[in-house]
């Protein structure tokens, strides 16, 4: 079953719970304001202002929300890189940045090749407010022993969210989050955290429905690729993305000439491809 959470101002409760009168039904749920049952779908609204869409048709009911504004969003990159760090970037659009935005080719950065990546961010990056985090591979490898990658990949986001909070004064009530864990996972994963951004959405292909989780994914990209050149200029070589067979022969290559113990400050240890290398 899909589940999507929006967080909603009263306006909009009010008027869901107007639209769906006629369904809305009897039983008590903590915490909840009320909940809808329709045939399809099932909608609670918490007293948190948290909006719960359930039902594999969520889709014919979720408000169509993507072009308000101010909206915040936040994605990942380099999680399916053997070499290379882990990147996340949140960011802030408000009206005055559309315009700027639509003299470029703003979309997933999974859409766009790296040149597009390098020739369009440094137009839009300081003009955006957001926020960035580059976990590098060394401490990457460090914290997984501990922490699986959702686990890591949510501290990011929440982390990224809380800097960006502090450099904007407060987040826009449509935060989202490009969704890689269910919404109750992924704050048992920050468990324990300082600072917890709460209320925010969770979307899965956020970055194909949402300006700014596309170009967070932009700029997060931006920021992997000016590290990846950095890595290459220091070791005087040219490293394949991905994680596939010409990784698996770089990688033994990179271990026969600078040893095990090098590999472990650009490579992701825990892949597959640590498993093939003959050491």
């Amino acid at each position: 079953m899909k589940t999507l959470s929006i967080q909603m101002n009263q306006q909009q409760i009010d008027e869901l719970r107007k639209k769906f009168k006629p369904y809305i039904t009897d039983k008590k749920i903590p915490y909840a304001l009320f909940q809808i049952k329709l045939s399809d779908c099932t909608i609670t609204a918490y007293e948190s202002m948290k909006v719960v869409y359930q039902g594999e048709e969520l889709d014919l009911y979720v408000p169509q929300n993507k072009d308000n504004y101010p909206q915040a969003g936040s994605d990942e990159v380099g999680c399916g890189d053997y070499f290379g760090p882990v990147v996340v970037c949140a960011c802030l659009l408000e009206e005055k940045d559309i315009e700027l935005l639509n003299q470029f080719n703003i979309k997933d950065s999974k859409q766009l090749t790296d040149k597009m990546i390098l020739d369009t961010v440094p137009h839009i990056i300081d003009s955006i407010s957001h926020s960035i985090l580059i976990l590098d591979t060394a401490k990457y490898n460090q914290i997984h022993k501990t922490n699986n990658l959702n686990q890591i990949k949510a501290k990011l986001h929440n982390q990224a969210y809380v800097h960006l909070k502090k450099k904007v004064g407060s987040l826009p009530s449509l935060s989202v989050v490009d969704q890689f864990a269910p919404e109750k996972n992924y704050y048992q994963y920050l468990s324990g955290e300082k600072e917890i951004i709460r209320g925010l959405t969770f979307e899965t292909k956020a970055e194909s429905k949402y300006l700014a989780v596309a170009v967070a994914s932009m700029i997060a990209r931006y920021a992997f690729l000016k590290a990846w050149e950095k890595m290459e200029e220091y070791y005087e070589c040219s490293i394949p993305k991905g994680a596939g067979s010409s990784v698996d022969a770089f990688a033994q290559e990179f271990v026969n000439q600078h040893g095990l113990q090098e590999l472990e400050r650009i490579a992701k240890m825990h892949f597959k491809n640590t498993d093939k290398l003959n050491i």
